[in-house]
């Protein structure tokens, strides 16, 4: 099992765990605990890894100083290309309301209380202690706490480059720590699925398959609707024609599902298809890899309504602009993390107060979602990259178009 990718290693165990809870459903309760086991894990792992890996990612933007022109507009564009890929996550699930109906897992544990009020939800997000809000585990609070200590460190600059590095190396340690995790993640889901699969009703997977659906959807429209829209828009040149010089880098990235493995062809397809000089691809593809997650925002847009209608929780404007709000920023702090997609996941949940039981199902479903995720990510990437050089007047056309 060691010698497999981690997606395959977790495909066998939910196999296993789906043909132990409906042959030997007797014996499920024996091993239960394992799952229980890595539910805490993951549980473990939120607060500092959001704390840390966000902080980084902020202060990774100090390239910004050197190359200024290109990091303001590459960084606006994959700011905006992901509220908007969050945006239409969660609206065209509240079209196809994946989970609506299901009640499988109410009353599985309880959640917080979901009374919203504008102002005073706001004035939640910001911490007055923040031990306090490590302490309990307030995403909101780390959040903003993160975002606001990385724009002072950025602005600080090389007067506090000590402590950039110290930040830097802790979002290693614990980027090495959820992999470390994650190994254990076939026993724990093979566990949970086994649970579930004696209680699981048909409406439930139902109700999964509506998911996974509404995610290519809303993927798909990315893809080849929004993205050649983008090029058309801003450079005037063909998105059809953009769509076939990346089709390589879109390849790898469905086959491996792995955005650093199809950076190299990313890189490729910049400079040989697309007619961008180095020294912009050189800086907005390695950062769109870790920063720029339009699939990811996608699909935690998705699961943040999947999960509502699992457990009952009010969908009102403010939880839809939290929504979109998590999608974005979870989207950009998950990058280089190992099996993100689950991790993130418990992070959005624990944010919204909703049990993690939804956890496997969601575990289950990633090896399918993330060929979708991955692509759209890669070709995001290579959307804003060709935007803007096209911007400095620096796409070389005649590649483009050959």
């Amino acid at each position: 099992m060691k010698k497999l990718a981690l997606w395959k290693q977790i495909i066998i165990a939910i196999l296993l765990g789906i043909l132990v809870g409906v042959f030997m459903p007797n014996i499920v309760p024996k091993f239960k605990f394992l799952g229980d086991i890595f539910l805490r894990l993951l549980k473990m792992l939120i607060a500092p890894l959001v704390l840390f890996t966000l902080i980084s990612g902020v202060c990774k933007m100090g390239d910004i100083k050197q190359l200024r022109t290109v990091g303001m507009r590459i960084v606006i564009f994959y700011l905006a290309s992901s509220t908007v890929s969050a945006i239409l996550g969660v609206l065209i699930a509240l079209f196809t309301q994946p989970g609506k109906g299901v009640i499988d897992l109410l009353g599985t544990e309880v959640g917080k209380d979901v009374s919203y009020n504008f102002i005073e939800n706001l004035i939640g997000w910001v911490p007055i202690n923040i031990f306090e809000a490590l302490a309990t585990g307030n995403t909101l609070q780390i959040i903003f706490f993160a975002l606001l200590m990385g724009v002072v460190l950025l602005s600080l600059g090389d007067s506090v480059s000590v402590v950039i590095k110290i930040v830097d190396q802790a979002a290693d340690a614990m980027m090495k720590l959820t992999e470390i995790v994650m190994k254990f993640a076939p026993i724990g889901i093979f566990a949970l699925i086994a649970d579930l699969t004696i209680s699981l009703s048909g409406n439930m997977l139902k109700q999964v398959l509506n998911m996974i659906l509404t995610v290519y959807i809303v993927l798909l429209f990315i893809i080849f609707i929004v993205y050649p829209i983008a090029i058309k828009l801003f450079t005037k040149e063909s998105g059809l024609k953009f769509l076939k010089n990346v089709t390589p880098a879109m390849i790898v990235a469905a086959s491996t599902t792995s955005s650093a493995a199809t950076l190299p062809v990313s890189l490729r397809c910049a400079n040989e298809e697309l007619g961008v000089p180095e020294n912009i691809f050189g800086f907005t593809l390695p950062l769109g890899n870790t920063c720029n997650m339009n699939g990811l925002a996608v699909g935690l847009g998705v699961i943040s309504v999947f999960a509502s209608n699992i457990y009952g929780y009010p969908i009102t404007f403010v939880s839809l602009l939290q929504f979109v709000f998590m999608g974005l920023v979870l989207s950009v702090g998950c990058a280089g993390v190992k099996g993100a997609g689950i991790v993130m996941s418990t992070v959005l949940l624990q944010t919204f107060g909703m049990p993690l039981t939804l956890i496997p199902i969601l575990a289950a479903i990633w090896p399918i979602t993330d060929i979708g995720y991955t692509t759209a990510n890669i070709t995001g990437d290579l959307v804003g990259t060709v935007v803007v050089a096209n911007s400095l007047n620096s796409l070389d056309k005649e590649i483009f178009r050959k």
